[in-house]
């Protein structure tokens, strides 16, 4: 998920909702965030669990830059500095928690899968009226929410970045353009490298092909291109599809869903 990326223009800036201290162990707390929004620069002393209802979330650190898909949420452990953004309108919680209790989440910054049982407690905790969302019961759900993000599978980086001298300057070119049809033999030479030596910075790098990166990178530029409301076709055709069925099995095949069934699912 990590990406290297300009910071994109916002129009509405937030105010981070704790700063000094927490009310409770662990916090849940929804918000829905316009366009082009974004939390300034800060860290806390707190580990925060950040996942997104509807549209695409981001999260940005001193090197890198996560983009939130709906498969997954993201961990930020405790004392890291990071800037949340968005650029179309997205529904997202957090789940804040203290470091005495998460000493069994994982120590540094990654992707953790977001199980169908995860996302109901998630959406019933939305769900929960202000008065109902305190007392003993509140607590052992907010309980069972941390067990499930204890054993959450780590998914590490869904869409990784490099700062690799021949790769990155690929990497940064797919990002401004993920249409781009061009091949690995293309992109190697756009590179000054061979085919060869671009295939394995990517294994090494990446931990996976470029076809793949150019995969994910593409399901998740459509994943807000269809919050927007943009028609399925148009999409295909931006993102350098032949046709649309061919973006439909690809879409699919990454995420379990057709992207009608995308949208009307989030």
């Amino acid at each position: 998920m990590p990406r290297p990326q300009a910071r994109p223009r916002t129009q509405h800036l937030q105010t981070a909702p704790f700063t000094d201290a927490l009310p409770a162990e662990v916090v849940f707390r929804a918000a829905q965030m316009p366009a082009d929004a974004a939390y300034p620069h800060h860290r806390h002393q707190w580990g925060e669990f950040v996942y997104a209802f509807s549209g695409v979330m981001e999260v940005r650190l001193a090197t890198e830059h996560y983009l939130i898909p709906p498969q997954y949420g993201l961990w930020l452990p405790p004392d890291v500095d990071h800037t949340g953004m968005n650029r179309q309108e997205a529904s997202f919680c957090s789940v804040y928690v203290m470091p005495q209790r998460a000493v069994r989440m994982p120590a540094q910054v990654c992707a953790l899968t977001v199980s169908p049982l995860l996302h109901g407690l998630l959406e019933h905790l939305r769900q929960t009226p202000p008065a109902l969302a305190q007392g003993a019961s509140h607590e052992r759900l907010l309980q069972v929410v941390l067990d499930q993000l204890e054993v959450a599978p780590v998914s590490g980086s869904y869409l990784p970045t490099s700062s690799d001298p021949l790769l990155a300057p690929v990497l940064q070119a797919l990002e401004a353009a993920p249409g781009d049809p061009r091949s690995v033999a293309e992109w190697a030479a756009f590179a000054h490298t061979t085919e060869r030596t671009l295939m394995r910075r990517c294994q090494s790098q990446l931990g996976m092909t470029l076809a793949e990166w150019r995969q994910r990178l593409r399901t998740v530029k459509a994943m807000a291109l269809l919050e927007a409301g943009e028609k399925v076709e148009h999409i295909a055709q931006d993102l350098g599809y032949a046709s649309t069925s061919a973006f439909i099995a690809m879409f699919r095949r990454l995420t379990g869903a057709t992207p009608d069934g995308h949208r009307k699912g989030r």
